[in-house]
């Protein structure tokens, strides 16, 4: 499957109004005074995680004896999981692929691929860098590309304008969908990269690091930007710098991307606080991207999210 595209920035009060209207199709976001109970199971992406946990925060409101378990593996691992059977929701910074697909088909997991918010790739420096503050995609490929290993160690190596500075490489591990992202993005495949960086599933061992190097360059979520400033600083690329508003309306390339919770069809169907939490978190997306400090959904988004939604039922 390919990632679903973004779509043009709209202003966020037609955006609420539209989700208001939607949301009162959904028993869950009114509250359904069932008293519902048991679990809902979550696994895979460090940068879904946070989203998953606001939904989870705001449901509680609704819904107290539910227990929404939120597991961090990343992405990779955690569709290996969901199509073990093992999660209800898989949360996903990628979209699935071809072989995950058919590692669900085996086991005989189907699902539903829902866009819950947006996020803008953030490329990261120390706040005391005041030379890497724009980088072109160019410049990123010379850094990450697998043939940088041991030869471009020096930030005087990437541009003779820079200053003898050691560099010093931080980002996402092996399971991780913004590392597959980040890949492609800039080296053109998923998984090429350099293997001499210092790689973590933990996106804020990558914000540590990079706050304690003068020379330090990462990847990650936007969201841990705006959760870290004065800590860390975002980068521009090609003269653009991640925002709600480059994000949405697709000029901040090509590091833009949607983000994802992939449903099991059976979970939804058969486990009536899986369906609750779920039509709440599509209903509440707005409310919880803004709690997430993640890029919320276009209108055109929203609709799309809903009439997924609607596909399970």
């Amino acid at each position: 499957m390919q990632a679903t595209p973004l779509i043009a920035t709209v202003p966020l009060l037609a955006v609420a109004l539209l989700l208001s209207a939607c949301a009162g199709e959904s028993t869950a976001a009114g509250g359904s005074g069932a008293g519902l109970g048991g679990s809902v199971v979550t696994d895979g992406s460090s940068t879904v995680a946070p989203l998953t946990d606001a939904a989870a925060d705001l449901f509680a409101g609704v819904e107290p004896d539910v227990d929404v378990v939120i597991t961090i593996t990343g992405t990779s691992a955690g569709f290996r999981a969901f199509c073990d059977g093992e999660t209800d929701i898989s949360n996903a910074s990628r979209s699935i692929s071809d072989e995950e697909i058919a590692a669900c088909e085996a086991s005989g997991v189907e699902f539903t691929e829902i866009v819950v918010a947006n996020d803008g790739l953030s490329v990261i420096i120390s706040p005391e860098n005041d030379w890497a503050t724009d980088l072109t995609v160019e410049q990123l490929a010379t850094i990450w590309s697998p043939e940088s290993q041991g030869e471009i160690t020096n930030w005087n190596q990437v541009d003779p304008g820079f200053p003898d500075e050691p560099l010093v490489l931080f980002g996402a591990g092996s399971d991780s969908g913004t590392l597959d992202y980040f890949t492609a993005a800039i080296n053109g495949e998923e998984g090429e990269i350099r293997a001499d960086y210092r790689a973590s599933e933990d996106d804020d061992e990558t914000v540590e690091g990079v706050a304690k190097e003068l020379g330090a360059l990462g990847f990650l979520g936007l969201s841990y930007v705006e959760e870290n400033p004065g800590v860390i600083a975002a980068a521009s690329i090609d003269g653009v710098a991640p925002s709600t508003e480059t994000v949405q309306d697709g000029s901040y390339t090509p590091l833009s991307r949607p983000l994802f919770i992939y449903v099991n069809d059976t979970s939804y169907a058969d486990q009536p606080q899986v369906k609750a939490f779920v039509d709440f978190y599509v209903d509440k997306a707005l409310e919880i991207a803004e709690r997430a400090l993640v890029v919320p959904l276009t209108s055109a988004q929203i609709t799309t999210a809903q009439e997924e939604l609607k596909s399970l039922d």
